[in-house]
């Protein structure tokens, strides 16, 4: 029977995704995770079931070794859209939870608390001008133009990155009650906020 390989990433740790496996439901298995002293719940950015699993968790594992935090741990500070366009080669059903998996009204508050809480995306410090296309990267027919430093136009609208991301995730079936913008538009190539990681790294 195939297994599930997931991508999973968690408020509390801006920056590092969690390459996984579970044989049963990634639901289950992000609230075991969730249990084990985390802050804040975690988030599936993608799963899919595979065959081989094991051989597949440890061949992503391997391709990633440059990004990985700590050698016991499957935790790699990686976007989640790379992880993402590995997995789908192989994938044979995408079964990434459409809903929050918390257990009360008060997690899922605390997630929105948490993606608000995040620091605000200006396209000035990533060296990207009015005028730039950005792509979602669910969907390279879908683009927005940047607008100004905070706001983008998307669908003849003036609105944010995290309110645009939110609308297309909803239309494609997912009800995420936190969705960060810089996560799910690219521009040249890459998210946002892999962009701004790379700078900031570049500068430090």
């Amino acid at each position: 029977m195939p297994d599930i390989v997931y991508i999973l990433t968690n408020e509390a740790m801006p920056g590092l995704i969690k390459i996984g496996l579970t044989g049963n439901s990634v639901a289950q298995r992000m609230r075991e995770l969730d249990s084990s002293g985390i802050a804040l719940p975690f988030q599936c950015y993608y799963a899919a079931r595979v065959e081989r699993g094991s051989f597949v968790e440890n061949k992503l594992h391997i391709a990633f070794g440059d990004f990985r935090v700590r050698q016991s741990r499957e935790f790699f500070r990686l976007d989640p859209f790379r992880a993402k366009a590995a997995l789908e080669i192989i994938a044979l059903e995408d079964v990434t939870p459409r809903g929050d998996v918390v257990e009360t009204e008060v997690d899922e508050e605390a997630l929105v608390r948490a993606s608000r809480r995040r620091s605000v995306f200006r396209f000035s410090e990533v060296g990207i001008s009015p005028g730039a296309l950005l792509v979602f990267s669910r969907d390279p027919n879908v683009t927005a133009i940047v607008k100004s430093d905070r706001d983008i136009e998307f669908e003849g609208e003036t609105t944010s990155l995290s309110a645009s991301a939110a609308l297309l995730m909803n239309r494609i079936g997912y009800s995420w009650s936190a969705v960060a913008g810089p996560d799910h538009w690219l521009y040249d190539g890459e998210t946002l906020t892999e962009r701004r990681r790379r700078i900031e790294d570049e500068n430090a």
